[in-house]
């Protein structure tokens, strides 16, 4: 009986520690949340290939929640990745950075069948994406 008693401890401990290692692994919930752009200029449906809210401070701040909501997980709080996704502070400013943002933001990246980063651009739109673009520009660094 108290081999048994052993046994059983043992296996409810391995099944304990099994499901608090998943909890701890697991990515949280990474469904995109929803971003309010209401405050901001409309830009239509057709995306822009600049961004329409560079220097808007309102946009800014709609961007840093958005980032916050959606984008620290994999590339850092405050924009400061831990090397999982790429730093975003470093991302070029004004136009010349704007393509590659867009680009990725609306279409994501995938390289041999795996999603690094998922495509936004239809769940979240344009105006969201371009107050992030907006906000990154703030922590931009050389």
């Amino acid at each position: 009986m108290r081999k048994f008693g052993r046994i059983a401890l043992i296996g409810a401990a391995f099944l304990a520690g099994g499901s608090i290692a998943s909890a701890l692994m697991a990515h949280g919930n990474v469904t995109p949340q929803a971003v309010d752009t209401s405050a901001l200029p409309d830009i239509g449906t057709d995306w822009v290939q600049h961004n329409p809210y560079r220097g808007n401070a309102t946009a800014a701040k709609i961007g840093e929640s958005a980032y916050g909501q959606n984008c620290a997980r994999c590339h850092g709080l405050d924009a400061e990745s831990g090397g999982i996704a790429p730093d975003l502070r470093y991302l070029e400013v004004g136009d010349s950075g704007d393509e590659w943002f867009i680009q990725r933001f609306q279409h994501g990246s995938s390289h041999d069948g795996k999603v690094y980063m998922p495509p936004f651009g239809d769940v979240l739109g344009q105006k969201a994406g371009w107050a992030i673009r907006a906000w990154l520009e703030t922590k931009h660094q050389e």
